[in-house]
């Protein structure tokens, strides 16, 4: 069970609820890293991201020996990275299916809600490091030209923290 307070939580969800795409990044059995882009659908109040899949991906297997995952959200026109580190399971819930369930999923699952293959990732997330700037893409330029000029690291580039859960 993760310990977290929904200040905490909300710091996350507010970094990503707009980044559609995650890198979703398992381990299998030689440890070896393997990552692919997967739609987030949800970071529910519990501090559970989710995601559908297809139970025949062959990455969902990996999730019984190492379930610890890593998903990267980008956005680089908005200067924000996100990694978020987790434990992940692979759940039948035709509840929680039909929740996120949306019209693009369709594509994916042409026998919709009913496809015996359809299955949700579930990750709990554990840990979270952001790195955010609001400065304008010119105010970044122009710190990191001074920096490598003076030689002092650039200031004023944004915001980064991390967030245990």
């Amino acid at each position: 069970m993760s310990y977290y307070t929904s200040e905490q939580l909300n710091t996350i969800v507010s970094k990503i609820e707009h980044v559609r795409f995650g890198m979703f990044t398992t381990s299998d059995d030689t440890r070896t890293l393997t990552s692919r882009p997967l739609t987030q659908q949800q970071v529910d109040t519990n501090g559970q991201m989710w995601f559908i899949v297809s139970d025949e991906a062959a990455y969902t297997r990996d999730l019984l020996n190492n379930p610890q995952v890593n998903v990267s959200f980008a956005e680089p026109s908005d200067s924000l990275y996100v990694s978020v580190c987790g434990r992940a399971e692979l759940v039948k819930d035709r509840a929680k299916a039909e929740e996120l369930w949306n019209p693009m999923v369709k594509a994916w699952f042409p026998g919709g809600l009913d496809d015996p293959h359809l299955a949700l990732i579930k990750v709990t997330i554990q840990s979270a490091e952001y790195w955010d700037s609001d400065a304008s893409k010119m105010r970044q330029f122009f710190e990191m030209a001074k920096a490598a000029f003076t030689g002092d690291k650039p200031k004023d580039l944004g915001e980064h923290g991390k967030v245990e859960l």
